[in-house]
């Protein structure tokens, strides 16, 4: 009912002129519910993309934790090593050689070579450094130690250093290819495999022994003679 200029008061024509006038407003009403609608739609659809993603980067990022916690617990290592061979350094357990260039650089080349070319998942690799940091670590200490009794063919090396290279780079060998095979990155035949450890630690042994040091470093020649004969041992499994 609306008031006419004259001051009367007009009532509908029609009662459907209401339900016209009501049923023009509908679809604004409605328009609002609709795109509320798309846009949670919208929403709702875009939840398994942002998932996806979350769960495609989930791997990256355990990745990156491992190798970030891997490599402190590395240089930790490294870094109580060092102090230990100081510590005994100072006590005289040991004797101190300075070898600033030659020996740690050939060392740190084939240690850097060793892990681009076979490291994890190759006993070549594992066996080589093991023969090297186990090994050949240890004959130096050993021989600088207990070796009075030399070696007829090479008066720089003693028996006392020999043994310890053989003995020591075969358990490291063997304790490295028993913790990776833990792991999953290799699998290994244990009554073949501690045969053929024993050969190449053997080998590497007499390189090492070899009075070629003037010639050929040690810190090449034994990784490179362990490489070659764990090659045509193990191939690249370590059965």
């Amino acid at each position: 009912m609306a008031a006419r200029p004259g001051g009367a008061l007009a009532f509908p024509s029609s009662p459907t002129s209401l339900l016209l006038s009501r049923s023009r407003s509908a679809p604004d009403l409605a328009a609002a519910p609709t795109r509320t609608g798309r846009r949670r739609r919208w929403l709702v659809a875009g939840v398994p993309a942002v998932a996806g993603a979350l769960a495609a980067s989930a791997p990256a990022s355990a990745a990156v934790l491992r190798d970030g916690g891997a490599t402190l617990l590395v240089t930790a290592g490294a870094y109580s090593l060092v102090r230990a061979f100081d510590a005994l350094t100072e006590r005289r357990l040991i004797e101190q050689v300075s070898e600033l260039l030659r020996g740690p650089l050939y060392y740190v080349i084939v240690l850097l070579i060793i892990v681009l070319v076979f490291w994890r998942d190759s006993p070549i690799g594992i066996v080589s450094l093991s023969m090297m940091s186990g090994g050949d670590g240890f004959a130096d200490i050993v021989g600088r130690r207990f070796g009075l009794l030399k070696l007829p063919f090479n008066k720089k090396k003693s028996w006392a250093g020999s043994v310890a290279m053989f003995i020591s780079g075969s358990l490291l060998s063997a304790l490295m290819l028993l913790y990776f095979s833990w792991l999953g990155h290799i699998q290994v035949s244990w009554d073949q495999a501690l045969g053929k450890l024993l050969l190449v630690a053997l080998a590497a042994t007499v390189v090492e022994c070899i009075p070629v040091n003037d010639v050929v470093d040690d810190n090449i020649s034994v990784p490179l003679a362990t490489m070659f004969v764990a090659f045509l041992l193990f191939g690249n499994t370590a059965t």
